[in-house]
């Protein structure tokens, strides 16, 4: 008879980090929710059901997403940043608040987890996911009631007002709501960001200045709720109309922006950013369907597929500024009576509305609104096995 000994490690990172094959043959699985959220997916789980020290917990996630590799072959993960996501929810013990809510991006090709943004899209789903692992109670039935939920983000210290609707206690996801990147329809989830300002840098424009000079280049640098570098599309030898799959091969422009991005992370408090996802570089032009502004946006080495949630309200924003590199370009929609506007940000596959109200006074900017309708749905529920 044959007998093969099964090795009593292997090595799942270029770091050593290891697990024990008896650990992986013995273990039951953890509850694991795969939701999309937005034009993203990710991986939802309860805090309690994962571990608590920051490491075991990070290499716990890379092995259920199959990273570091290119295919994530061996994992849940979608060989792309924006299916290599993770949304860690709890029950809120802090005043005012439902549920708390730690996004965290596992890198595809590197053994990397990385808590130094939050997520909007993510964010579409962790109402509903809290609902369902019964974690929030939900008011009065009503069928097909709407409520809105304090959620607050660990990544930033803000706090997100969440609209979903509810029927019977559980969340609905079947509606009329559509956006673009996300084939058919879906029940609206309507995301607020009263404290986006600053969330990250400090201040809406960490430089105190909306446009400054980087390696040659005229940039604006700015954080309502993510920290991202606008950049005219034609300073950096685009004509931001390429496909996601053109720029992504593209190593000159690539190289520019990471030299770019290099500089501005100290200058918007985010010290040395070379091993961060942040900021993300975003390349501005004019519209081209109807919107107004158009993107390509580095998250921060490969383009994104469309826009982030939060990367959408950054550039809306700056879109308002009147000496920003994106207002010369952009067309901007006259105010409602409430001084809100709509901004469509184009991007690859489609459009994103932000709902922005800018106040300037005494030399400042200050941002009264900053709302976005997504939607989300529950994919498959069950264990993941490392």
């Amino acid at each position: 008879m044959l007998v093969t000994r099964l090795p009593a490690l292997f090595t799942v990172t270029d770091e050593g980090l290891r697990l024990s094959m008896n650990q992986v043959i013995e273990s039951d699985g953890v509850p694991c929710m795969l939701m999309r959220g937005g034009t993203s997916k990710g991986a939802f789980f309860v805090r309690d059901d994962l571990p608590t020290e920051t490491r075991s917990r990070d290499r716990f996630l890379l092995r259920v997403m199959g990273s570091p590799d290119l295919r994530q072959i061996d994992g849940i993960g979608g060989a792309d940043p924006l299916t290599s996501k993770v949304a860690i929810v709890s029950a809120s013990s802090r005043p005012g608040i439902d549920i708390d809510y730690l996004f965290l991006q596992v890198s595809v090709d590197r053994a990397q987890v990385s808590d130094a943004q939050n997520c909007g899209n993510i964010l579409s789903g962790v109402v509903q996911f809290a609902l369902e692992r019964k974690l929030l109670e939900p008011s009065a039935e009503i069928a097909g009631h709407q409520q809105t939920f304090n959620v607050y983000m660990e990544n930033s210290d803000q706090i997100a007002n969440v609209t979903v609707m509810i029927e019977k206690g559980r969340p609905i996801y079947q509606g009329e709501a559509r956006i673009d990147g996300v084939p058919g329809t879906a029940a609206p989830v309507l995301q607020n960001f009263p404290q986006a300002a600053g969330s990250n840098c400090g201040s809406l424009l960490p430089t105190g200045d909306q446009l400054n000079t980087l390696a040659g280049v005229e940039v604006t640098m700015i954080d309502n709720g993510m920290p991202v570098v606008l950049l005219r599309a034609q300073d950096m030898g685009i004509s931001g109309q390429e496909t996601r799959v053109q720029l992504d091969v593209d190593d000159g422009l690539k190289n520019r922006l990471e030299k770019i991005r290099l500089l501005a992370g100290p200058l918007m408090n985010l010290g040395d950013v070379s091993e961060q996802t942040v900021p993300k570089m975003t390349m501005v032009s004019a519209p081209v369907n109807g919107g107004a502004i158009n993107t390509r946006t580095f998250i921060p080495h490969r383009c994104h597929a469309s826009i982030g949630v939060l990367g959408a309200v950054s550039v809306a924003t700056a879109a308002l500024l009147p000496q920003s590199v994106a207002h010369s370009l952009a067309h901007i929609p006259t105010a409602d009576s409430s001084g809100n506007r709509s901004i469509s940000v184009e991007h690859p596959i489609g459009e994103t509305s932000v709902l922005v109200n800018l106040n300037e006074g005494d030399g400042k900017v200050q941002v009264g609104q900053a709302a976005i309708l997504r939607t989300a749905r529950k994919l498959f529920d069950g264990r993941v096995f490392v």
